[in-house]
Order: structure tokens, then C-alpha cells, then sequence
């Protein structure tokens, strides 16, 4: 029985995690260790999942959530330690249209929230995963100037497959 619900207690330790990454600063041991054990889950969850025969709609909904709770709660710990320039701000707001844009349309067509997992929102991801670990090393500005530009041809190429109605789930 335990078998079925283990991809389920992966994503929720996600959950966990991102919720803990509130309450330690940035960029020290402590965040890194849950930023690390978030990501591992993000990983495997899903592969996990898939090997045990046990995917499905609440798993798939479980993960979308402890994805955005991750990415919101890494947002909330570096946005203020970044110190981000207007002018990414703005190419960060343009993609966000693209990819609201995007949403809003599958959304009309299809009766359903949707997304498109491709190659490059999957280079993306990795990207935007590794963007905190390269911190002390790479300045910021420069990482988040290449992780915008994938960003941006991932969003449009998602758009694309929604306007093409090319596999979007």
C-alpha cells in the first residue's frame, strides 16, 4: 500500500522543503541543503511515479502546486538579495505575458489549464535550478541575462505549439 504513495510523500517532501527555505537565508548551508532536496524531488517524482505504475490527476496537480510553492519561495528568499536592474525586470514582465498570453489562450481552446513540456522549457528549468547555485561565482545580472533568453525562446515556442495545437496536456 505504502508503494502507491510514494512519488505522493516525493512531491510532498517538495512541499516541505520550499515551505522550510522561508526561514533561512539565502545562499547559506541550510538553504542549500533544502534547495538541493527540493530539486532531487522535483526530479524523481515523476519518474518515480511512472515506474511504480502509480501517475496520475492528483499526483499531476500535487506537483504542479509544489512547483509553483518551490519556485515562489526561492523568488521570495533572493529577490531582494539579487538586486535586479529595471531592464530585466522588464524582459522578466515580457515573458510572463508570453507565457499568461500562452495559458489564456489553451485555456479558451481546450476548456482546461494546459502546459507544453518541451525541450526548452525543460533547458529552462534546468537553467533557472541552477541559477542559485552559480551565484558566488557568475554575476547574477549576466546568468539571469542567459536564463532570460532561454526563457523567452522556450515561451515562444510554447506559444507556437498552443497556436499549432501540438501536443498540449
Amino acid at each position: 500500500m505504502m508503494r502507491k504513495h510514494v512519488a505522493n510523500i516525493l512531491t510532498i517532501c517538495r512541499i516541505l522543503c520550499s515551505a522550510a527555505l522561508l526561514f533561512f537565508p539565502p545562499l547559506s548551508p541550510a538553504f542549500y541543503i533544502l534547495y538541493l532536496t527540493a530539486g532531487f524531488t522535483d526530479m524523481i517524482d515523476g519518474t518515480v511515479a511512472r515506474k511504480l505504475g502509480t501517475a496520475g490527476a492528483f499526483g499531476a496537480k500535487l506537483d504542479t502546486a509544489a512547483d509553483f510553492l518551490f519556485f515562489v519561495s526561492c523568488l521570495a528568499k533572493l529577490i531582494a538579495f539579487l538586486h535586479i536592474p529595471a531592464w530585466l525586470w522588464v524582459w522578466i514582465g515580457c515573458i510572463a505575458a508570453i507565457k499568461i498570453f500562452t495559458a489564456g489562450f489553451a485555456f479558451l481552446r481546450q476548456k482546461k489549464f494546459a502546459a507544453v513540456h518541451t525541450v526548452l522549457n525543460k533547458i529552462t528549468g534546468s537553467l533557472l535550478f541552477v541559477f542559485p547555485l552559480t551565484l558566488s561565482a557568475i554575476d547574477p545580472k549576466k546568468s539571469l541575462a542567459v536564463l532570460c533568453f532561454a526563457a523567452t525562446v522556450a515561451a515562444v515556442q510554447e506559444g507556437y505549439c498552443v497556436l499549432i495545437k501540438k501536443s498540449v496536456e
